[in-house]
Formats: C-alpha cells, structure tokens, sequence
C-alpha cells in the first residue's frame, strides 16, 4: 500500500494505492488518519481510484477512520470508487452509508457546500 497525500486549500487529498488489506493497508490508513486528524484537518477527500483489493480489515479500518474523523468534526468523503472495491463495499451494505463522487471537482464542491449549508444554520 502506498499513500500520496496533496492539499487543495480547505481539503486534504489522500490518494490511495495498493491493497488496503490486513497487515498493511489498514494500518497504513489508520497513521494516515490519525495524523491528519492531529494536524486538524477537517476536510479528507480519499480516492480509491488505485486500490486493486480491499478485505474485511480494510473495511473495517475505513469505517473506523471515517467515525473517528466524525468525533473530531471533520468530514471525509470517497473518490472514484470502481469495480470490485465497489462491489464489495455495496454486499457489505457500507456504500450506502458514504459520501462518494466520481470526480475531484464534484467531491470538492461538495465540501464548499457543506460549508455554506453549516454557514446558512448559524
């Protein structure tokens, strides 16, 4: 599993590649996570547009990352989710339960948008 993590102002890009799997990849997210949640990032857009296999701790691992980022009001959400890693995230019933985009500037523009819903509340 390799991380590349690129900023774009407000949102922090972690683009996965590899096998997000026991072992590896799913301890490899969870640094990747906490730190970012140290640094207070808030934002997290994680494209999985290079991972080739996920298994039950990769999912385990990715629902962990997103609930612990909730606790730390942060928001993250998924980029181009494809082929088999999708077909596995939809029988595990967990798709649904994430915010996914098949482009940058859509997953972008949702994160200004939520900006300007929570700006509207207050």
């Amino acid at each position: 599993m390799r991380v590349d993590v690129r900023k774009t102002e407000e949102v922090i890009i972690v683009d996965l590649q590899g096998r997000l799997v026991s072992g590896t990849g799913d301890q490899l997210l969870r640094e990747v996570m906490n730190e970012l949640l140290a640094a207070s990032w808030t934002k997290i857009l994680l494209n999985l547009s290079e991972v080739t296999k996920i298994d039950s701790a990769g999912i385990g691992e990715l629902v962990a990352s997103i609930k612990l980022a909730e606790r730390f009001s942060s928001q993250v959400k998924l980029l181009h989710v494809r082929g088999q890693i999708r077909d596995i995230l939809e029988l595990s019933q967990i798709l649904p339960l994430l915010e996914v985009y098949d482009s940058e500037e859509s997953a972008l523009q949702a994160f200004e948008e939520s900006d300007e819903s929570s700006d509207d509340s207050e």
